[in-house]
């Protein structure tokens, strides 16, 4: 398993975001040398955990809990032929494109060492948005992309550490429950019969998935699909 490129956004101004700055970072390209990465602080206040790299929204966007964003090649390589064009590292606004590692079927509160030095934590699913669909340029993308169900993992930073294009993955940590990227993903868009389950990932998971998991079992009770 390793990390085939970290990938950092800039700002741009667009059309399609609904951001109060107007622009996006969702073009990522591959960084030369090694990257800093650490915990960028608390939701609304602070970007991306990875240095260099620029969140133009932080409504919805950064944060300790969305620190980094992972995306393997092999669902890039997918999508590549579902699409019939080209993806390049970081065009799905991934900060790790890896190589190797299943990140849909990764647990949430996996922990991964990168390099020697960094070790994030799996938090979540990525949720699709308009953004990401004018970016592609792809009709209905949104939809199309939840279908799917393969939409990469959001991590926090345990440790802070530097790393580069080529480094290795290692998965340190797989907690005991059952609850991966993709049924977290299910859980809040398609199947909310599944958030209840959610809760078995303890506070490793994003918080706004526990609320929303929280919500869903004081409404209609702990059973789950």
């Amino acid at each position: 398993m390793k990390l085939l490129s970290v990938n950092l956004g800039r700002h741009k101004a667009v059309e399609y975001t609904d951001a109060p700055s107007g622009g996006t970072g969702i073009d990522k390209q591959p960084a030369e040398g090694a990257v800093r990465v650490a915990a960028p602080g608390a939701k609304g206040a602070a970007g991306s955990g990875v240095a260099g790299d620029e969140v133009c929204d932080l409504r919805h966007h950064g944060g300790n809990d969305q620190a980094v964003y992972a995306y393997a090649r092999e669902d890039l390589d997918e999508w590549e032929r579902l699409l019939g064009h080209p993806l390049a590292n970081g065009s799905f606004g991934e900060n790790l494109t890896t190589s190797g590692l299943d990140v849909n079927g990764a647990k949430i509160g996996e922990r991964w060492r990168v390099g020697p030095d960094l070790l994030i934590e799996v938090t979540s699913a990525r949720i699709p948005c308009q953004t990401f669909q004018g970016h592609l340029g792809e009709t209905k993308w949104v939809k199309r992309f939840t279908q799917q169900g393969a939409p990469g993992a959001y991590l926090r930073v345990i440790e802070p550490g530097e790393i580069r294009g080529d480094d290795t993955i290692e998965v340190v940590h797989r907690p005991g429950h059952d609850v991966t990227v993709a049924l977290q993903f299910k859980a809040v868009t398609t199947e909310r019969e599944l958030l209840p389950r959610l809760l078995a990932a303890g506070d490793a998971l994003h918080p706004e998935a526990i609320e929303a998991a929280r919500k869903y079992v004081a409404k209609y009770g702990a059973q789950a699909s």
